[in-house]
């Protein structure tokens, strides 16, 4: 399993389509993590200030039908994260029958995410 962030008015907005975020037409891949730990670290840096809830897309990379490309941070890994590792680049729209539930980013009072939590 794969994690995107994403804004929950995002993934809703167009529900009947593939997903694609801003990034695919911007840098020609879906950024993802690979892991709940790096998912928190990549929420708090860049996430901080979007309103509304936050979600974390729980992606299965084998039923995508693009590429994936697991490859490192450019040009550095945002903090909190492992050194050496890896992120998950998705080439092209993720099909939404690949994305096999969502959890909720939790954030402090200063937009920091602290865990995922089951969404309901």
């Amino acid at each position: 399993m794969i994690f995107h962030v994403v804004p929950l008015d995002d993934w809703l907005a167009v529900p009947d389509r593939p997903f694609a975020p801003a990034s695919l037409d911007e840098e020609g891949f879906v950024h993802c993590s690979p892991d709940e730990e790096t998912t928190l670290a990549v929420a708090s840096a860049f996430y901080r200030d979007v309103k509304g809830p936050l979600m974390a897309l729980l992606i299965d990379e084998h039923k995508l039908g693009v590429l994936v490309r697991w490859e490192a941070a450019d040009p550095a890994p945002p903090p909190g994260t492992a050194p050496g590792t890896l992120f998950p680049h998705v080439y092209g729209r993720v099909n939404r029958d690949a994305v096999e539930g969502m959890m909720e980013i939790r954030r402090d009072e200063d937009g920091r995410a602290v865990e995922l939590a089951v969404w309901s």
